[in-house]
């Protein structure tokens, strides 16, 4: 099977690095700063970075990294204190880890999208939902390697999710055109999942209200036939939880008070392979395929939309019917 050893690199850098945020969140080593963008970033958004990058660069030197952090801030004179905490969560995984190594190593993640290039790259987001791995909720460690726009190997690690019949804490992944796989955090095991025949059939949303339109999606969702109260979840543990039977239905909308804003690749590439493995469709609110090669961001889409457990197509026509109503008010 092609990207078997990709996979198997992967997974173990993703173990390695949920270990080092387990660590930082027990021993609530977690300064947070805010980023110009106004979102948060703290030392384990940056070990895990270096951690992630580091592990993909030394196996595959040939691959472009896009990631979500930069060493900027780690750099200046004013944030030394900070950038040796970080070296030294990452030396626990890495022991010849110095300071300029782990900055060089996070912005290994500063590689470009080449639209009119063949060669695949790889795309991180070494926390994604950083805000829930403060308050002690879902977080998720995302790596997915594309080829020519398409996602072809996704892997996403829950340190604090669990599906029923699995321990504490997992990683799930998956190669186009195979099947999910699950991997014990705590063992290293591995063992293909199933989905349940027969899942809660609910909307996944973001626990930010501010993130997408949450009142147009409910009422999406409530025609498409999810009734139940919706599973508000940070990160992309919303798709392992999809998969996992938890929910049927996740929509991120464009964002009523930033209508112009388009997802970036990082937060939606590994979840949504995980999504289509496990017989599942991933679109934009159009139906449009998602094309994960343009840019950082997915500019040729608008809005997500990932089901399983739903009729994809009927969200879809009650989304236009439901945009065209609110235009016309």
């Amino acid at each position: 099977m092609a990207l078997v050893q990709e996979k198997q690199i992967a997974i173990a850098a993703v173990r390695a690095t949920a270990q080092v945020c387990q660590a930082i969140r027990v021993q609530k080593a977690m300064q947070v700063l805010g980023k110009g963008d106004a979102s948060p970033v703290t030392v384990a958004d940056f070990a895990a970075q270096a951690l992630l990058c580091q592990s993909i660069a030394s196996a595959f030197p040939q691959d472009a990294i896009v990631a979500e952090e930069s060493a900027s801030l780690l750099r200046q004179p004013d944030y030394a204190h900070l950038l040796q905490q970080v070296t030294m969560w990452v030396q626990g995984q890495v022991p010849s880890a110095t300071p300029k190594k782990v900055c060089d190593w996070i912005d290994l993640g500063q590689g470009n999208v080449d639209s009119d290039s063949k060669s695949r790259f790889w795309t991180i987001d070494p926390i994604d939902g950083t805000k829930g791995f403060v308050r002690g909720d879902q977080y998720a460690i995302a790596v997915a390697l594309i080829e020519s726009g398409t996602v072809q190997l996704g892997i996403l690690g829950c340190p604090a999710l669990t599906l029923p019949g699995l321990p504490h804490g997992l990683i799930m992944s998956a190669i186009r055109g195979h099947g999910v796989e699950t991997t014990c955090l705590q063992t290293g095991r591995t063992q293909p999942w199933t989905p349940p025949s027969q899942g809660l059939v609910r909307l996944a949303e973001s626990v930010e209200a501010g993130h997408g339109n949450p009142d147009l999606q409910r009422q999406v969702a409530r025609q498409a036939g999810c009734l139940e109260s919706p599973l508000a979840m940070d990160s992309q543990a919303k798709y392992v939880a999809i998969v996992g039977g938890q929910a049927a239905l996740y929509m991120r909308l464009p964002w009523v008070a930033r209508p112009d804003y388009r997802e970036n690749i990082w937060d939606h590439a590994a979840g949504s392979l995980l999504i289509e493995a496990a017989g599942g469709t991933v679109t934009d609110m159009h139906g449009k395929p998602l094309n994960f090669g343009h840019s950082p961001q997915l500019m040729d889409n608008a809005g997500i939309i990932a089901s399983l457990g739903v009729d994809h197509d009927r969200v879809i026509s009650a989304l236009s019917r439901s945009s065209g109503n609110t235009q016309g008010h």
